[in-house]
């Protein structure tokens, strides 16, 4: 079995491989630490499954997502996150995931996962299983970032990270008036007015990593190499 680990930290990636290593004798594995190498690596060499991590450096974990199932709709791609899986987890499955575990799963779940996702199955979590069965026999009001797109829950995301409108277009390939209208359409959606109130409701429901300086808070004063004048005398009065 051909097994690529796709995660920005290295413990990480070592530790999947002793735990998958124990489990699949004879697998060979690949790294990749950004969301570029991972897509690279899936263009270029074949794979039996990918674990992929939700937050890399580059692209989004979602968009990669959409490229590998663009590129290769049968390779199984698990999603490894720190966040909540009933946050993220039903996005992701509708995006073409195998399964969805987060970074405290077991051990034991982290393979039973793996070979249900090579055998062309998904795998989802006991409590994920009961908390989905839960909203559909309650017909439960879903969370209000649920009803958003995918590009909409995205740029979500990058304004409670902290990052300017400029920065998501470049980052995004797109104009800053797109993003704008992005911007716009999901504050209405979400029945809001600004970009604190985003930054506080993704805080909230943990669907950001950490949480950005305050957006009112005044900048930290800036440090220069200019000499502070000397101090005057006690008694000294300045000239008018």
């Amino acid at each position: 079995m051909r097994i690529l680990i796709a995660d920005d930290h290295a413990v990480v990636r070592q530790g999947l491989k002793r735990i998958l290593a124990e489990a699949f004798k004879r697998s060979v594995f690949g790294e990749a630490t950004n969301s570029h190498e991972a897509l690279e690596r899936v263009w270029k060499e074949p794979w039996d499954v990918v674990i992929l991590d939700l937050t890399m450096p580059g692209r989004s974990g979602l968009d990669v997502l959409k490229e590998i199932k663009r590129a290769k709709p049968k390779l199984p791609a698990l999603i490894l996150s720190i966040h909540p899986e009933d946050q993220f987890a039903v996005r992701l499955l509708k995006a073409g995931a195998s399964g969805y575990m987060t970074k405290e799963t077991a051990p034991e779940e982290l393979v039973g996962a793996v070979k249900k996702a090579v055998a062309g199955g998904r795998y989802v979590s006991l409590a994920l299983a009961e908390k989905l069965a839960s909203l559909i026999v309650n017909d439960a009001q879903a969370s209000p970032h649920e009803s958003l797109s995918d590009r909409e829950f995205l740029i979500l995301r990058m304004i409670a990270d902290g990052k300017t409108v400029g920065a998501i277009a470049g980052e995004l390939s797109l104009s800053a008036k797109t993003v704008s209208t992005y911007r716009a359409r999901l504050l209405e959606k979400m029945h809001m007015s600004n970009n604190s109130q985003l930054v506080h409701y993704a805080f909230q429901y943990q669907l950001v990593e950490r949480r950005p300086l305050d957006m009112g808070s005044a900048p930290p004063p800036i440090e220069t190499n200019a000499p502070r004048p000397a101090a005057e005398p006690p008694g000294h009065r300045r000239r008018p």
